[in-house]
């Protein structure tokens, strides 16, 4: 479990505030654009951060991030390098916990306790990992335990409420609520879906729940906080960093937050 996720819901629920995480691919649209736009998250109120390792296959992903992952993999990126690109933040200051996010086929090529403990090594505070499912995860929830790491599943308006109970049974920091069926940038949340939707999952934990996908703008974002205790953002990143000058990425990605945020 990572405590400094733990903790910081905790504090926030204290203060009546909610929390938003943005995400950004590892490598996109070049290396070197990672580090200055995850120190621009932050600035801009990111609270957490999630960074996509690329992958060939991300089958949870629409369109825009799928362009992403395969721009970054052709730009050579790596799961150390990804890893590289945390530390390098670290050491430039950046404060907020990060979650990978990705699939489960690099790090079992790399393998499981390597790869969370270089992960915690460099900086990180947890895994988002969409393929790989709570029943198949022992030895890598196993490590995740054992170096202070957050596993943090996802959670389906298909799930049945049997599966959201052994879910949040798994969990430990929070979960992931998807807010739609389909893929990321996929269409619009439903207000009455996702009020219904984070209903059932309340009725099986008291763990601080994310929900993603589908939200693109402001108005979205404080209609799914009105639910639940954090936004997560990510194909509307990308889409930012794709409409913005090469030497204005990262600055239309702190505006981008400071808008979405409210902060």
């Amino acid at each position: 479990m990572s405590r400094r996720m733990r903790e910081l819901f905790e504090q926030a629920r204290k203060e009546g505030r909610k929390l938003f995480i943005p995400y950004v691919t590892a490598g996109y649209p070049r290396l070197e654009d990672t580090v200055p736009i995850l120190l621009a998250m932050e600035a801009g109120g990111a609270d957490i951060i999630e960074i996509g390792v690329p992958f060939t296959d991300p089958l949870a992903d629409g369109a825009t991030i799928q362009h992403a992952n395969q721009v970054a993999l052709a730009n050579g990126i790596t799961l150390d390098k990804s890893f590289a690109m945390v530390r390098e933040a670290r050491e430039k200051g950046l404060k907020a916990p990060v979650v990978f996010m990705g699939y489960y086929n690099p790090l079992l090529a790399h393998g499981e306790e390597r790869a969370v403990a270089e992960a915690k090594a460099a900086g990180a505070d947890g895994f988002i990992v969409v393929d790989l499912p709570a029943e198949e995860a022992g030895a890598f929830l196993a490590a995740c335990r054992a170096h202070d790491m957050s596993f943090v599943p996802l959670i389906a308006p298909t799930s049945t409420d049997a599966r959201i109970e052994a879910l949040s049974r798994v969990a430990d920091s929070w979960l992931y609520c998807v807010s739609v069926t389909g893929t990321t940038g996929g269409k619009q949340v439903d207000p009455g879906e996702l009020a219904a939707f984070i209903g059932r999952v309340r009725k099986h934990t008291d763990l601080p729940l994310t929900v993603g996908f589908g939200i693109t703008n402001r108005a979205q974002a404080e209609m799914v906080l009105k639910l639940a205790d954090a936004a997560a953002v990510g194909s509307a990143i990308i889409a930012t960093i794709d409409a913005a000058d090469e030497d204005r990425r990262a600055q239309s990605v702190r505006e981008f937050v400071e808008d979405v945020s409210g902060r």
